[in-house]
């Protein structure tokens, strides 16, 4: 009954609502640095009057915030379970085991694509384009430095590995965020993605490879060997902490859930941190609540193992939750197609689809200076055409992820694009032009839309019963 009393927003009043969230987000972050959880907390308050406006009562504005929210429960499960295997594998050495010898097998010739491959694995296997960069990131900086290459291509070749390895791990929170605002499913979302990464990767692969044949040396090997010399002295390295990362692997290839397999994955890291490495029961179980902790007085040791543990996933999954949130708020008033009506129905052909659905993602992106922001919105804004079209979820997810996920990096004034070029010590202009792999998956994703392979779609219609 109170539904009839709810009015649909014309476009005027449909865009003053986006632009009053659209702003509160933007000012905080460029005006304030103030923290994008509580921009969008701030956000959702404030589109309450206009849902009031049209009709709405409290309560169902509380049900549509908490029924969108609903959705970050299982990959917020996720990211809390990722960030106790993070700390878990830390403690076991697998991670440190991982620099260890990634650092060692570089050659001068080929550095920029060891960096390349380097941080993909360990950004797969740590499920995080962050915490790649503040890692390995940080060391091959130091390394590219010694040999004469240029910051901005290393820089390029380390956030190319690093958000691949992001985008094609299960562990990973975006990758996790873009089939469930889409309404996929997580493995067949990481499958779809190969399509368009791959490419893109094995092209950026070559480019580097030339690139690199122009540099050649002997690195001064001081940063280097302090970070070796600490790794080897204060954790026992080799195969077995190596394991951890084979069960994980072994569970998911066999298509077993993630949650199940990264706990036990964890499991696995933290038996062999208390038994291999000696660390006691009692602090690794530290370790997996509140991360691994080290004071070495070595700022490139400190910067690498400082980090994991559950509660360094709470500020990842508020975000979750108000963007979520303030998404439903979006949807639930018909904002969004209220937006997209002038255009939606002159969208035919999946090639516009996926270029318009670019065009969003970046806009979003930009507006919102946040990668979690623009998936929520491209994926509320897009969905509909997308079903209307009878195209699964998955294409849209996977734009999502080759548009506006690689991007981040790219925008000097997003989350990612600030902490990516803090951590570096390298400008957004600088590494932009080296940061092949955001610039071409892209470009894949658009052929694919134009040509229509790969772009799966319903045996039956979408809006079928």
């Amino acid at each position: 009954m109170q539904a009839d009393n709810i009015k649909r927003p014309s476009f005027l009043y449909a865009l003053s609502m986006l632009i009053s969230a659209v702003i509160i987000v933007a000012t905080g972050i460029l005006a304030y640095d103030a923290p994008i959880q509580i921009l969008m907390f701030v956000s959702m308050v404030v589109l309450i009057p206009f849902m009031k406006g049209l009709g709405y009562t409290y309560k169902q504005v509380k049900k549509a915030m908490i029924s969108s929210m609903s959705k970050a429960l299982h990959p917020g499960i996720i990211l809390l379970s990722v960030g106790i295997l993070i700390g878990a594998w830390i403690a076991s050495g697998t991670v440190p085991t991982l620099i260890y010898y990634g650092i060692g097998a570089i050659s001068p010739q080929f550095f920029l694509v060891t960096t390349l491959v380097f941080c993909s694995l360990v950004s797969m296997a740590i499920g995080s384009s962050w915490g790649t960069l503040g890692t390995a990131g940080i060391a091959m900086m130091a390394i590219g430095t010694s040999l004469g290459v240029p910051m901005g291509i290393t820089a390029g070749a380390i956030i190319s590995g690093a958000y691949f390895g992001d985008k094609m791990s299960p562990l990973s929170d975006t990758t996790n965020l873009a089939p469930t605002v889409t309404g996929g499913n997580l493995f067949t979302h990481i499958k779809h993605m190969l399509w368009t990464t791959v490419p893109a990767y094995l092209i950026s692969a070559v480019i580097f490879t030339f690139i690199g044949l122009e540099y050649s040396g002997i690195a001064d090997a001081e940063s280097v060997s302090v970070l070796t010399a600490y790794l080897s002295e204060s954790f026992n390295l080799g195969l077995v902490p190596l394991i951890p990362i084979a069960v994980l692997m072994t569970l998911l290839i066999r298509k077993n859930p993630p949650i199940p397999s990264i706990f036990i994955a964890s499991v696995v890291g933290a038996l062999i941190a208390i038994f291999y490495q000696d660390l006691g029961i009692a602090n690794t179980l530290s370790v997996l609540y509140s991360g691994y902790e080290v004071e070495s007085g070595i700022d490139i040791v400190d910067s690498l193992l400082q980090r994991g543990g559950l509660t360094s996933m709470l500020e990842l999954i508020a975000l979750f939750l108000f963007a979520l949130g303030l998404g439903g708020m979006l949807a639930e008033t018909g904002v969004l197609e209220a937006l997209i009506a002038s255009f939606a129905d002159k969208i035919q052909h999946t090639g516009t689809l996926v270029f318009v659905t670019i065009i969003v993602s970046y806009s979003t992106l930009a507006i919102g200076g946040s990668i979690y922001f623009s998936s929520v919105m491209s994926g509320t804004l897009m969905n509909p055409i997308f079903e209307r079209l009878n195209l699964r979820p998955e294409n849209l997810s996977r734009v999502i992820e080759d548009s506006s996920t690689q991007g981040g990096a790219l925008i000097p004034w997003t989350g990612s694009g600030i902490f990516t070029a803090t951590t570096l010590g390298v400008s957004t202009g600088t590494y932009f032009p080296f940061c092949f792999l955001a610039l071409l998956t892209p470009l894949v994703s658009l052929f694919y839309g134009v040509t229509g392979l790969t772009m799966t779609k319903y045996e039956e219609p979408a809006n079928k019963n």
